[in-house]
């Protein structure tokens, strides 16, 4: 590619005539031919641009010599000094052992792999300077592998003049490779456009606007001064670094706005309320509606009510009641002659709600049909033609409700429960089954409070609702946290709980995630407990059982035959049984804040004081004792889920199936999360003023990931 010079005929041209450097090629570069480039490639590093933002995720000082009496473990240090002793010694591995030693100690250097000239070059006297990590062995402080030079102990060896930028890579590419490569596009960035796509925008330093340039801010991660906040660097929270995070959060935003522009622009069928209908279902239901739940339902009935589709996530702690409200929205796409379809994550929570729909809406005329991946062939095509056509009004399901063979007569409304525990991709194929003329209306409902950071960021695409207050009668649980040692008086426990008429859950969990594995563990378990408690009647439900064993089960449970239920964490959502006040978790130390949370809302569903025994294996980490200690202190899933967000990060928090949405190459929501309220509203202007900027920065910063977005 031909590219002009500052000094050549063509420098008084305007700059976008110039190539970006979003043009040029990596294969512009010395040294890249088409193997380096494939392997760049799987960075997602395509042209100068993708480099230089592929930014440094450390940073190594080499700008000053440790003395060798200074050095500290687990540090890495640049350190000079002359080889004392060389040998091969021979222990559990062959290792060549320098001694290497200035005017303040004398310190070890490990070889594992070396060769005999290597071993000649180490030579008694030669002058050396390492850089490595400092760590205890067996003979004091050691480096294993260190980078190293020879010295002339008459000329010092010049020093590195800037920190040194250790880079994300891939098989196949070095450090080395990577710097020198950015070395070169930080070269050409002087000769192409790098362009400036936020415009003056006060608030990120000190109110003075953004921290220096673009190609300031580049230049600087890349190759930061000797004098640069080292820890500032490697918190993320140097200035540079929080105006690029800025503008990575603002392109991830943009992208789900688009998301939901496209979603918009294609329309969708107006869903007035059909009044006499809604007003019967309130009559048969036997309980008034909170304020909570009156104030998300009319926010639900006005989104669905207007020619564009609703995209609208209800938040709600467990037990607030989104099932109830979910049935509202139900209702007025059915009452307009529309299907509206429910999809759960397990067949438990789908069974639940099966029951919970069937008794409300059969009674107003209204037939429900029912998908499961373990239907009898004969009973799925019968629900099939039910679905096709149109028969099935409300259609409930799992899974199995967005696979190619289900046709829906005319889908107005998709509800997804837990959307956590669904792919984007999955998300996506149920929206689709609306067929092509318009989109369904669509709600997400979650009983696992997002953080706000979050939700602002992962999930901007859509309209967000809280169900921020409990039914009345529903009683605080009491969580206490007891080492295994206490088992038999755990035990105890439950024997007294059932013999004074209340039911009991023993949950067991597992590190592996082996469905297998947990199934076996739940078995012994209820057979000790059996044999334990001759006087109480013990049940079993994990997720190896059939369908109709499963269904028997529970309703054994529920209608109190069963007084102790032995379960997996199968039981998270979709399981209400007013009597039961007491659940023990076995190993609770192995589950997220969120999942314990869940679980822990099975009991406190009616009006006894209810308990949760936290019985966790010993030594307990310190990480582990955070996470008890938080259940401990409070009931409030919001609470809960800021904490889990500190402790787990958005990816875990998201489930790893939803982590394509938050992938950051620099952003931290946790740490950035303060950027997310002048992000929300810089975007807007953006989207309204300026569509070529916006389509640049998320080709910039999301690149071949946009896709992800879309769900």
């Amino acid at each position: 590619m031909k590219r002009s010079s500052p000094d050549s005929s063509n420098a008084a041209a305007s700059a976008d005539q110039v190539p970006g450097l979003e043009q040029v090629s990596v294969t512009a570069l010395k040294g890249v031919g088409a193997q380096l480039a494939d392997k760049l490639a799987k960075l997602n590093i395509h042209n100068l641009q993708d480099l230089l933002f592929h930014l440094p995720m450390r940073y190594l000082d080499r700008t000053r010599v440790t003395p060798i009496g200074a050095m500290q473990p687990m540090v890495n240090v640049v350190i000079e000094g002359v080889i004392r002793g060389c040998d091969v010694v021979y222990g559990r591995r062959r290792s060549l052992v320098c001694r290497l030693q200035d005017d303040t100690g004398t310190v070890t250097l490990r070889f594992f792999h070396f060769s005999a000239a290597q071993q000649k070059q180490f030579s008694v006297g030669a002058r050396l300077r390492c850089f490595g990590e400092s760590r205890r062995g067996a003979s004091g402080l050691e480096l294993y592998h260190p980078e190293y030079e020879f010295c002339d102990a008459a000329v010092a060896a010049p020093l590195e003049s800037r920190l040194t930028p250790v880079y994300p890579a891939t098989e196949g590419i070095t450090q080395a490779r990577l710097r020198s490569l950015c070395q070169q596009a930080l070269t050409l960035m002087s000769r192409h456009s790098l362009r400036e796509l936020l415009p003056p925008q006060p608030g990120l330093n000190a109110g003075t606007g953004w921290a220096g340039s673009l190609q300031q801010a580049i230049a600087y991660l890349h190759h930061p001064p000797a004098d640069a906040s080292l820890q500032e660097l490697l918190d993320g929270t140097h200035p540079y670094q929080q105006r690029l995070a800025f503008e990575e959060l603002l392109a991830h935003h943009l992208s789900m706005l688009q998301v939901r522009q496209q979603l918009r622009a294609a329309g969708a069928v107006p869903l007035p309320p059909p009044e006499r209908l809604l007003q019967e279902f309130r009559q048969q239901l036997g309980f008034n509606l909170t304020a909570a739940q009156q104030r998300v339902a009319a926010e639900i009935s006005v989104d669905l009510a207007q020619p564009v589709p609703m995209l609208r996530l209800v938040q709600g702690d467990v037990g607030s009641g989104k099932t109830v409200v979910a049935a509202l929205a139900a209702l007025q796409a059915v009452g307009n002659g529309r299907q509206a379809a429910v999809m759960a994550p397990t067949e438990i929570l789908a069974e639940q709600h099966r029951q919970s729909f069937s008794q409300w809406l059969e009674p107003l005329g209204i037939q429900v049909g029912w998908l499961s991946g373990r239907q009898k062939q004969s009973e799925r095509k019968q629900q099939l033609a039910a679905i096709a056509s149109g028969a099935a009004q409300l259609v409930i399901g799992t899974h199995a409700l967005f696979q190619q063979d289900v046709v829906f007569a005319d889908l107005g409304l998709t509800i997804i429960d837990e959307q956590h525990r669904f792919g984007v991709h999955q998300r996506l194929a149920l929206r689709e089954k609306s067929g092509a003329r318009s989109h369904s209306h669509q709600l997400i409902m979650t009983a696992t409070p997002i953080p706000r950071t979050l939700a602002m960021s992962a999930y901007a695409d859509l309209d967000c609702s809280v169900i921020d207050q409990l039914p009345p009668g529903r009683t605080p649980v009491q969580t206490v946290v007891i080492g295994n040692q206490r088992r038999p008086q755990v035990i105890e426990r439950v024997r007294a709980a059932c013999l004074e008429g209340r039911q009991a859950y023993w949950v067991c969990t597992l590190i592996e995630e082996s469905e297998a594995l947990e199934a076996q563990a739940a078995e012994a378990t209820a057979e000790l407990l059996a044999a334990a408690l001759p006087d109480v009647r013990v049940g079993l439900v994990h997720g190896r059982l059939k369908p109709a064993e499963k269904e028997q089960q529970m309703a054994a449970f529920k209608a109190g035959t069963t007084q102790l239920l032995v379960a997996t964490t199968v039981i998270e959502v979709g399981v209400d049984v007013a009597n039961a006040s007491l659940m023990i978790i076995e190993n609770p130390e192995r589950l997220g804040l969120a999942q314990l949370h869940q679980l822990r809302g099975r009991v406190g569903r009616g009006s006894a004081e209810s308990h949760c025994v936290l019985l966790y294996g010993t030594p307990l980490s310190r990480y582990g004792r955070q996470r008890l200690d938080a259940m401990r202190e409070t009931n409030d899933g919001f609470l809960i889920a800021e904490r889990d967000l500190e402790l787990r990060g958005p990816g875990e928090v998201l489930g790893t199936r939803q982590t394509g949405a938050v992938q950051f190459r620099l952003a931290d929501l946790n740490r950035d999360g303060h950027l997310l309220p002048a992000v929300k509203q810089l975007a807007t202007r953006l989207l309204q003023e300026d569509p070529a900027s916006v389509e640049q920065l998320v080709s910039r910063w999301l690149g071949h990931n946009q896709h992800y977005a879309n769900a």
